[in-house]
């Protein structure tokens, strides 16, 4: 049996075609021609019935036909925009620039073609309505297909249509498409960029040749993860956030630690030459400890804190989700909008590790949620020695399981410092919005081992011989901004340079120390110590004051009586 041929003019369009149809009769020069024509053809005598005041008197009762088949043909075609503008809203992610080192072909996606939807090149300059696309209510179809391309497909890949919550699906929908995802920073904001990279890259490159062979979790490749904090950092004070406290694992750990907390590199110096103490006496590895400060932010000081790491993958996680709901209980923060939780992960452990889906599963209800934690995925694409998703997990993307909290993915080039940028203030602005959990997925690669003392040319050659000849994060910058004429030519070198006589001029000064001082650094960053949250003096009075309340409440109570008698 044939089935009936299908047609636009179904119940399902009936809302759209009705609503533009009244704001047509009520003033026909107020929408585009294209549709007025559509309309006239559709009703003629209607610009003499619709009187253009207050639209009470609508067209006269029609016994015309139905619509013939060009006007049904037209609306099929609008029908098929719009369903190609959602299409990239579902799957622009899927042949979005991602990988900096290409490894992969990007798939065929059918449904981001526009053939898929009955429309073709004869199309592209029609005007058509953008329905909830963001910018201007009609465009050509060659410029939408420009403006979603450009949105979902270039660098950033975001993936945020799973949410229920149609509030917070709009509103990521207009920090994207507005300005079709592009950053627009300007001349000041690049050059903070360039200097966080050249800080992140020199670091790295100075501990390599100072300390050969020692373990130390390089983040070469990832540079891009330290201006990416810089700007969570930042811009959370400017936000009203008292305190950020960051978990993480030991990839990039020693970075973070010096470039984003503010630890004096002296202080990493005695530790990578086994000179004095380590936290406190715990013989822990360097790429274990943590650090607090108090960092200066356009918004004041905001108290950073780097958890120290239980060494076991991710489990770091709810240590961090404890102490920051414990700080803001303290603070009496029933918005959970002064203590910022964010977690740094690897792509591998993010999608293996169990600790991962209990703290998400966890971060809504009430004894626990902490008002949205920001995700970061330092995605270097290996886990280990394993690069290939087939033999890593079953699932698209390391980053699908924060879909079973609703969590908006965000996924970003590496290789793209500006829009690595640009998403961590949108992943900010999203979490003070909805205090919700969201996921930033920075796509880069390893470029040595896993601890810097394995070669991985042996087990992942063909990886490795393209990131042997990949340039540098600060190189492709600065190249970049010198096009741009922000920058002279040996600039990034100079900012460099300069960075390394800071980390001589501590290596000086460490020679001629005898003791180690704990948790102190410089600049904009005021000392603090190390001592864990919670290990705080207090004062013989108060101790006693708290003793005799307890007492007090033990005899009123049999349960707390039988839990002091303990």
């Amino acid at each position: 049996m044939k089935q009936r041929k299908a047609t636009a003019l179904h119940s399902g369009n009936a809302e759209f075609i009705d609503s533009l149809y009244e704001q047509f009769m009520r003033s026909p020069a107020s929408i585009d021609a294209h549709w007025r024509s559509v309309f006239e053809d559709l009703t003629p005598g209607a610009e003499q019935a619709a009187p253009g005041g207050d639209g009470s008197a609508l067209a006269p009762e029609r016994t015309e036909p139905l619509p013939d088949a060009d006007l049904e043909a037209r609306i099929q075609k609008q029908i098929a925009v719009l369903q190609l503008i959602n299409a990239y809203r579902f799957r622009g992610h899927r042949q979005a620039d991602l990988d900096p080192l290409r490894q992969i072909e990007r798939p065929i996606v059918a449904e981001l073609d526009p053939a898929f939807h009955g429309l073709s090149e004869r199309d592209f300059g029609v005007s058509y309505s953008t329905g909830s696309l963001f910018g201007a209510e009609y465009a050509a179809l060659g410029e939408i297909l420009r403006r979603v391309r450009t949105t979902y497909c270039r660098t950033i890949g975001a993936e945020y249509m799973h949410i229920n919550a149609t509030n917070q699906k709009r509103w990521l929908q207009q920090r994207l498409e507005l300005d079709c995802a592009t950053p627009g920073f300007d001349p000041p904001r690049k050059l903070r960029i360039l200097e966080r990279l050249v800080a992140a890259t020199t670091l790295e490159e100075y501990l390599h040749r100072k300390y050969v062979g020692q373990k130390r979790f390089s983040l070469e490749g990832g540079e891009s993860a330290i201006p990416l904090l810089d700007e969570l950092v930042q811009s959370s004070g400017e936000g009203g956030i008292k305190e950020v406290v960051i978990g993480m694992a030991h990839r990039g750990r020693i970075n973070v630690l010096v470039n984003i907390v503010g630890k004096h590199p002296a202080e990493l110096f005695e530790e990578f030459e086994g000179k004095g103490g380590n936290a406190a006496g715990s013989g822990d590895v360097k790429y274990h400890l943590g650090y607090s400060s108090d960092i200066a932010t356009p918004g004041g000081l905001v108290h950073l804190t780097l958890a120290f790491n239980p060494s076991h993958l991710e489990i770091i996680n709810p240590v961090v989700q404890g102490s920051v709901r414990a700080r803001q209980d303290r603070r009496r923060d029933r918005n959970r909008d002064t203590v910022l939780p964010i977690l740094m992960h690897g792509d591998a452990a993010f999608a293996g590790q169990g600790v991962v889906m209990e703290t998400l599963n966890l971060s809504q209800t009430r004894g626990y949620a902490t008002g949205g934690t920001i995700h970061m995925i330092i995605n270097n694409q290996i886990g280990f020695t394993t690069s290939d998703p087939l033999d890593a997990r079953s699932t698209l993307y390391c980053t699908d399981v924060a879909k079973m909290v609703q969590a908006p993915i965000l996924h970003v080039n590496g290789d793209d410092p500006e829009a690595v940028v640009m998403i961590a203030r949108l992943a900010l602005d999203y979490r003070m919005e909805f205090n919700k959990d969201i996921v930033i997925d920075l796509v880069c690669y390893r470029r040595h081992g896993h601890s810097e003392a394995d070669e991985p040319l042996a087990t992942q050659p063909i990886m490795y011989q393209k990131i042997r000849q990949h340039p540098s994060v600060v190189s492709s910058y600065s190249k970049k901004l010198q096009q741009e004429g922000l920058i002279q030519e040996n600039e990034a070198e100079s900012l460099a340079r300069s960075y390394i006589d800071s980390l001589e001029g501590d290596q000086i000064a460490l020679r001629g120390r005898s003791y180690t001082t704990s948790g102190t650094s410089s600049g904009s960053v005021l000392p603090h110590t190390t001592v864990p949250v919670g290990m705080r003096l207090v004062k013989p009075r108060s101790r006693w004051n708290a003793f005799r309340r307890l007492a007090n409440a033990s005899q009123a109570s049999p349960r707390i009586s039988s839990c002091t008698a303990v």
